[in-house]
């Protein structure tokens, strides 16, 4: 079958016989095979991208030719990302660079080999190409021995010490780049790992399939984006994620612990029927909880192959060597590893009767009920129960830096759902279970929906661009009837690590929600009953308005001649005396660019009264924190509305990192009308304050707004905190981070808190004179719109 390429090459020579026309038509043969028509379709879109760059016929030729094979090796979804990649790096360096990082395109599919690694490549890049763009030329040169030694991670570090280190000397930059100092080797020879997974993987495939005689489907992780040591493996979607480098431990070199880790993950995936709950559990029970599920599946791992105990008990008995690092471990830690060791070995007696008489217990029951992973639960609870009587209870953080590092991370054990080796035989090859989002349209959601009682389990979610009405609606939608509240996609951030001192990428999941409604006459009323704030505020709002443009004479420069002062200058001249020089006019515009958002802490805390106790006869009728933060900012948004400004009003609450719940009451395309009043007059409080995940969803927001100046005004009573953090500080230095992220893309951050006990913390999160304490909570309506007028007018 003939192909027109023409469309698709209009920057080159597209007639049958040009050797141009010809590469693409083998290339797409080779393309076919690999792609589906969707991604043929990107594909051939990908080159017509490439023609509209302007950078030469080697780039749309090099493309053209190594982009089926990116495909094969990491799958045809990635071919919008590095298209998209291309074109933003074409706007950074030369035509002739795109097309090196094009060509060397499939060699990091193939020595990253995970989609998802390669798209952290394809930032690093993009992030050089900012920093230190004349590097990437001898980088590119030199890629091969690069990825042959280095991880993702390892690379990233590599990369960024030479652009800090050789940021103003460009000779020095390209010397590093290419391989050509011993800084650059030294760094290079720090950052190289001990065993890389891309090396190794197909032998893990056949050492897992000659085990259980099935097949595993395992993925790379670029562990050194959180820490130098790595993620822990883990298990997701029925798939084996692994680091995609292990150093040795102790003296076992990194193909063992591949090995151990990979044994270990699949004995999670054969021997766990379902789900433990996590129900009422503390997260230190739940972490000892899964220490004895780990016991429980190895344990019938071995009674199937008794080869395994000896390979993961080895890092158990394992001695430190002359180049290991000797760490002071927690005495709760210490006493985990010592019982885990004890359930692992029954000939290990350890002296403490509590580890020696819980490893008997649970060898007892695993005899009587070796499938039932309820055993665990009992005796995780049991230990904990026991321990805590004469073992401090350490940070949790502590508790998750489990030193052994094979082990998985065990988010597999509380998600377990339907065993498939199980159900579906011994062949079955396992594929990504991912929930599917399609948006279309009113009449495809009419027409084609195919189970109408699908739950929120369905494997694809169709999504109504706008609210769908039944033929006798009412003016009421579906959503509405059944009560439905739309939920945003997922919005991921990065969190700041003090104690690592490097970012948690994607840590934080923010989902933009909607509360109910209230009475918009309640937002109204507040005018009523603040009638002398109000009316202060209003000579705000007239001192505020922009005055357009004003003349000033009297100006010897300025854009307009002053008509009567130039004929007075002109009759001195003629009558022989010094004329005025000042007759010119100079124009001001005063014009307010400005972008606002106001950010409501919505926490559990807001719930309180104000200035009572619960037993007091007034407190059902006193004014709680959540109602004042209601009123000062519906008084604010009265004024900015009357000035004129582009604001929003938002609020947030956490339900831990991954359920940061953000609500948009107005919106900045959105007029202050009964719309906007009732969904502020219906805000309520609840849950936790994570509160750098959402000023970088602010932020977001603003950066979107077309406005000279930024201002996100933060509300809130008490300091960061969230469920799943003990760690005080930790949250603390996050927001601190977002607040510097956020100045740095030009968004200036200002926090009002009702919290007496602020001084302690919000000076260094916010900077000083960057915030403000009210101390009586009953003022915040008139200190609101004060705070606003400072800091714009």
């Amino acid at each position: 079958m003939s192909i027109d390429f023409s469309e698709y090459l209009s920057c080159l020579k597209a007639d049958a016989d040009h050797p141009h026309t010809q590469a693409l038509e083998a290339s797409y043969h080779e393309a076919a095979r690999v792609m589906s028509p969707r991604g043929l379709e990107h594909y051939l879109t990908g080159i017509k991208a490439m023609c509209g760059l302007n950078k030469g016929a080697d780039l749309v030729l090099t493309y053209v030719q190594e982009m089926p094979r990116v495909a094969k090796e990491v799958g045809e979804d990635i071919i919008p990302e590095v298209v998209s990649a291309l074109m933003k790096l074409a706007s950074h360096t030369s035509g002739t660079v795109v097309a090196l990082i094009m060509s060397s395109m499939p060699l990091a599919a193939s020595r990253l080999g995970d989609a998802e690694v390669l798209r952290g490549y394809l930032n690093l890049l993009h992030q050089l190409s900012g920093k230190s763009p004349r590097g990437l030329r001898p980088m590119m040169e030199n890629m091969d021995e690069l990825l042959s030694k280095l991880t993702l991670g390892g690379l990233r570090r590599w990369a960024l010490w030479g652009a800090q280190a050789h940021a103003r000397d460009l000779d020095g930059q390209m010397a590093y780049f290419g391989l050509q100092t011993e800084s650059s080797r030294a760094v290079l020879q720090k950052e190289r790992r001990g065993t890389l997974l891309v090396d190794n993987q197909r032998k893990l495939n056949f050492y897992l399939r000659a085990l259980w005689a099935r097949s595993f489907f395992m993925r790379p992780t670029s562990g050194d984006y959180e820490s130098r040591q790595g993620l822990r493996p883990f298990i997701e979607d029925f798939q084996i994620h692994l680091p995609d480098a292990f150093d040795s431990f102790r003296g076992i070199s990194g193909i063992e612990t591949y090995r151990a880790a990979a044994a270990h993950c699949a004995a999670h995936m054969v021997y766990g029927t379902n789900a433990i709950s996590a129900e009422q559990l503390m997260p230190a029970q739940m972490k000892l909880i899964e220490m004895f599920e780990d016991a429980r599946v190895e344990a019938l791992a071995i009674r199937d192959f008794p080869g395994l105990k000896k390979l993961w008990l080895s890092f158990f008995t394992a001695q430190l060597g002359p180049m290991d690092d000797a760490v002071d471990l927690h005495p709760m830690m210490d006493l985990m590893l010592r019982q885990a060791r004890a359930l692992l070995d029954p000939d290990y007696v350890d002296g403490l009767s509590l580890i020696d008489d819980t490893a008997v217990a649970f060898r007892a029951a695993l005899a009587e009920r070796p499938h039932d992973n309820r055993i665990s639960w009992d005796a995780g609870v049991t230990f904990y129960n026991q321990a805590i009587k004469t073992v401090a209870l350490p940070n949790l953080r502590i508790l998750e830096s489990w030193p052994i590092p094979y082990r998985d991370d065990n988010r597999y054990v509380w998600n377990c759902g339907e065993n498939l080796f199980l159900t579906r035989g011994v062949d079955y090859l396992p594929a990504s279970q991912q929930q599917v989002r399609k948006y279309v349209s009113a009449m495809e959601m009419a027409n084609e929906v195919d189970v109408e009682t699908a739950g929120d389990d369905a494997q694809e979610i169709w999504v109504c661009a706008t609210e769908f009405f039944p033929y006798e609606d009412e003016g009421v939608s579906f959503n509405a009837m059944e009560g439905k509240e739309p939920i945003s996609d997922p919005y991921h951030y990065q969190e700041w690590d003090y104690q690592v001192q490097l970012f948690r990428p994607d840590w934080a999941t923010v989902i933009e929600r909607r509360q109910g409604r209230g009475d918009p006459a309640l937002m109204d009323e507040i005018l009523v009953k603040h009638k002398p704030v109000a009316s202060r505020i209003r000579r705000l709002i007239d001192a505020l308005q922009p005055q357009g443009i004003v003349r000033r004479r009297g100006y010897e420069e300025g854009e307009e001649l002053d008509l009567n002062a130039a004929v007075r200058a002109m009759i001195d001249v003629r009558r022989g005396t010094m004329p005025d020089p000042r007759i010119n006019i100079r124009i001001t515009r005063h014009v307010r660019d400005l972008a606002i958002v106001v950010l409501m802490d919505l926490s559990e805390s807001t719930n309180e009264k104000v200035g009572v106790k619960k037993d007091d006869p007034d407190y059902a009728t006193a004014p709680s924190i959540l109602s004042l933060t209601r009123e000062a900012t519906g008084l604010l948004a009265w004024a900015i509305d009357g000035i004129g400004d582009r604001f929003a009003v938002h609020g947030f609450a956490s339900d831990g990192r991954h359920d940061v719940q953000y609500y948009r009451f107005k919106d900045f395309d959105q007029s202050y009308d009964d719309n906007a009043k009732s969904r502020m007059a219906g805000m309520k409080g609840g849950l936790s304050t994570r509160m750098g995940a959402a000023l970088r969803h602010a932020g977001w927001h603003l950066t979107r707004q077309p406005a000279q100046k930024r201002l996100v005004l933060v509300i809130t009573d008490g300091e960061p905190a969230d469920i799943d953090e003990r760690d005080p500080q930790y949250l603390r230095h996050d927001t601190k981070k977002a607040v510097e992220e956020l100045r740095m893309q030009g968004v200036h951050s200002y926090c009002l808190t009702l919290d007496p006990q602020a001084d302690r913390y919000v000076a260094r999160i916010f900077g000083e004179n960057q915030y403000s304490i009210v101390d009586h909570v009953e003022r915040l309506p008139e200190r609101l719109p004060a705070v606003f007028a400072a800091l714009t007018g």
